[in-house]
């Protein structure tokens, strides 16, 4: 290698922000590649208003190669790191395969669906946890509605108009959030459809929605998700999937062709094949974000166990959230360029800052600064935040929620996803998908 070669692995957060603060400050003194599958860094907060019709897909998605200046990006899936080698191997988007040598290594590879050994789950549900899971989505509720206005049999149309969410957290919560406004407006030209039929369920072993957050943000979420017709059950799960609906653990059958698994994430397996120390599963870290024993190698993400030096406990580590995986990029970056002469290394030290919860309609609920908000407050807050956040294409997402604010919602199919193309376990393309295609 003529220059010293710095290889990103995943476009995440917190590979998208390392690839992104390294054009910046090592451009010129450094290669930099970044190897994603995809040739977008995808905004996941907003995939639930994807999912809903709010936004087109491409509002979500940011080019690559339109806003690292200086990073080379191949597409491809790494599966292989040869430590000792210092290389990297990967499958291309069309089966085929390449390596790279590499001075320095940012491991972000990021996290899969979580999976839980319950009978029927990885058949039967939908995950979400891409662009292709959320346009899938988006097709099926509308579908089941449309298929349920035309049905006699009062069996069938209970089980397309049901809707069973599992997991509350964000991304389960915004999601039974947003699709009951989406089936609310789906309803209002099938009169031969009674709105009480229509179902929406959010399950969670936990004893409240939103596990983990402030008390206040999970009080008004849970009221939200009430006021309009969701049957939030805490410390409930599913027992067993079938083609023809779950079994819940308390008992309850509901028919059903739509369940949905939003339980949460889990490292990328390249993690565990790496054959190192690792917490929880993911690969562990010291505070500067590099792996003992390969100083040449960064973690950062959900794929790194990062100590959590805001906390006393000295076992903690940071949680896998967004917030957390975009500082973590920009600190590697620049422990990166601290190691070729530009500025020093760091420990990796944050403080939540607060969170944001969008709910759909005019409904959010946020913490700023561990100040407790709701209602409209907490959606002009909430819909800043992800602007400021966001990367680029704040000008066409501005312009989507100002047209939605007056325009009806469009709720058509598109047909783009099969339902073959996003299997549960979509760390394992060989799992089967037998989830059933209406």
């Amino acid at each position: 290698m003529a220059r010293p070669r710095i290889v990103i692995v995943g476009a995440g957060f917190a590979g998208y922000e390392a690839a992104r603060t390294l054009s910046r400050v090592a451009r010129g003194r450094a290669e930099i590649v970044l190897v994603n599958p995809t040739d977008y860094f995808l905004y996941l907060p907003l995939l639930p208003e994807v999912t809903s019709g709010l936004l087109e897909p491409r509002r979500v998605s940011v080019s690559l190669t339109d806003t690292l200046p200086g990073v080379r990006v191949i597409l491809g899936r790494v599966d292989t790191i040869d430590l000792d080698g210092r290389r990297v191997e990967y499958v291309t988007s069309e089966d085929g395969r390449g390596s790279l040598g590499y001075h320095k290594l940012v491991l972000a590879a990021g996290s899969v669906n979580k999976l839980l050994p319950i009978p029927g789950v990885t058949e039967y549900a939908h995950g979400y946890r891409g662009l292709p899971e959320a346009l899938y989505l988006r097709d099926h509720i509308t579908r089941q509605i449309e298929l349920a206005d035309v049905t006699d049999d009062p069996a069938e149309r209970a089980a397309r108009c049901a809707f069973v969410v599992v997991g509350a957290g964000y991304t389960g919560t915004e999601v039974a959030a947003h699709g009951k406004l989406l089936t609310d407006d789906l309803l209002r030209h099938r009169p031969r459809i009674n709105p009480d039929q229509v179902r929406w369920l959010l399950l969670d072993v936990a004893d409240q929605v939103l596990p983990g957050l402030d008390e206040r943000m999970a009080a008004t979420a849970h009221k939200v998700l009430t006021d309009r017709g969701v049957d939030v059950r805490l410390g409930c799960s599913v027992k067993e999937a079938t083609a023809d609906g779950v079994e819940l653990s308390d008992g309850d059958v509901i028919p059903t062709r739509s369940l949905i698994w939003c339980v949460g994430v889990r490292p990328d397996p390249l993690v565990s094949n790496l054959g190192l120390e690792s917490k929880k599963g993911r690969l562990c870290v010291d505070p500067y974000l590099t792996v003992p024993g390969h100083p040449e190698v960064y973690a950062c993400g959900d794929a790194a166990a990062v100590p959590d030096l805001a906390k006393k406990d000295p076992e903690a580590i940071t949680p896998m959230t967004a917030q957390h995986a975009v500082r973590q990029g920009r600190r590697a970056a620049l422990n990166i360029a601290a190691d070729y002469g530009t500025g020093r290394r760091r420990r990796y030290k944050h403080h939540d800052l607060g969170f944001v919860v969008d709910l759909g309609g005019p409904d959010a609920a946020a913490n700023p600064l561990r100040v407790p908000l709701s209602g409209l407050p907490a959606k002009l807050v909430t819909r800043g935040y992800h602007l400021l956040a966001m990367p680029a294409n704040r000008a066409r997402v501005g312009a989507d929620w100002l047209l939605d604010t007056f325009l009806p919602r469009q709720t058509v199919q598109l047909g783009l996803v099969p339902a073959e193309a996003v299997p549960l376990d979509s760390a394992n393309p060989e799992v089967p998908a037998g989830r059933p295609t209406s």
